[in-house]
């Protein structure tokens, strides 16, 4: 069976098609993403603002015909951060519902966080726990502790309210931001750190997934296109990691438009994913280690095994 897993974020819209491979691995068949910033605007305004609304429906309708084209038997769509705060979510709902024929589901951040760690772990399965995965997304961030092997198994995870597009439009509002911005993000998302419960000092392992890391990752190796396969397993160092945090955040969006690898819708907030992910090195006694498989992972293995 071929089953569709689609991932409806703050700030992209991505899609994975697959099928049962070998050891209850997946095969992918198709892959892809949508930059749509479903998140504008929704942190100050509390709804959907009409053109994001409009660019994420016009994805559901370009992936509803990708996977009539690939004949797949089963699919499921959630939702997360953005569509968690958003007053006027029945628009959404409808307008996904229209152009997929299934129900957007609105996952809570700890079924997030779940997903996300399935996924990450069944691609990157043999290493040593406790294992963190962090996923920054546009509007939030998920912090999941466990271990790996056949069966990945989560000990502590959840959701804070800190992710690239919400802490661009509340802080980082320069071009490129002031000292005194990063500083108060920086105080920020430190506060939230440091109330979430987790024993930073006792990880053997971090794992990066999502558009931020897999970003910062190709950033840091300075990839001339971005290429997935040079992207999966790679390693960066905190010094790495802090290094090119300083140069993201001291660059205008032009600036890092420019760089070879970097997706220009992406350019804005990627600044701000960064910050994110050197406060959380800044307390890690390991490197980051980047998995391209994540949530969309997760939700494709529960379509074929659930």
């Amino acid at each position: 069976m071929r089953v569709a897993a689609i991932d409806c974020g703050t700030n992209s819209v991505r899609l994975l098609v697959a099928e049962a491979g070998d050891e209850g691995r997946l095969v992918d068949l198709d892959r892809r993403l949508i930059l749509t910033r479903l998140g504008q605007g929704v942190d100050a305004t509390g709804r959907f603002h009409p053109d994001a609304l409009a660019r994420t429906l016009d994805a559901f309708a370009e992936y509803a015909d990708v996977i009539d084209q690939l004949g797949v038997g089963r699919v499921r769509l959630v939702a997360t951060s953005a569509a968690r705060d958003a007053s006027n979510r029945d628009e959404f709902f409808a307008g996904a519902r229209e152009r997929l024929g299934v129900e957007a589901e609105i996952i809570s951040g700890d079924e997030e966080a779940r997903l996300s760690f399935t996924g990450a772990l069944t691609a990157l399965p043999d290493v040593a726990a406790p294992v963190l995965v962090i996923d920054i997304g546009g509007g939030s961030t998920e912090l999941i502790v466990g271990s790996g092997g056949a069966t990945p198994h989560i000990d502590h995870g959840l959701s804070l309210d800190i992710g690239s597009v919400r802490v661009r439009e509340r802080f980082l509002t320069g071009d490129p931001p002031t000292t005194e911005q990063v500083n108060a993000a920086s105080a920020y998302i430190d506060s939230l750190l440091d109330g979430s419960g987790v024993d930073f000092d006792s990880i053997a392992t971090w794992i990066g997934v999502g558009g931020t890391a897999t970003s910062l990752s190709a950033l840091n190796q300075r990839l001339p296109a971005y290429d997935r396969t040079k992207v999966h397993g790679s390693s960066m160092s905190r010094v790495e990691l802090h290094a090119l945090t300083h140069d993201l955040l001291t660059s205008t969006v032009e600036q890092v438009k420019a760089l070879p690898s970097m997706h220009p819708k992406r350019a804005d907030v990627i600044c701000a994913g960064a910050l994110i992910a050197a406060r959380i090195g800044a307390r890690m006694p390991v490197d980051l280690t980047i998995s391209e498989s994540d949530i969309l992972d997760g939700i494709a293995l529960g379509l074929l095994h659930g």
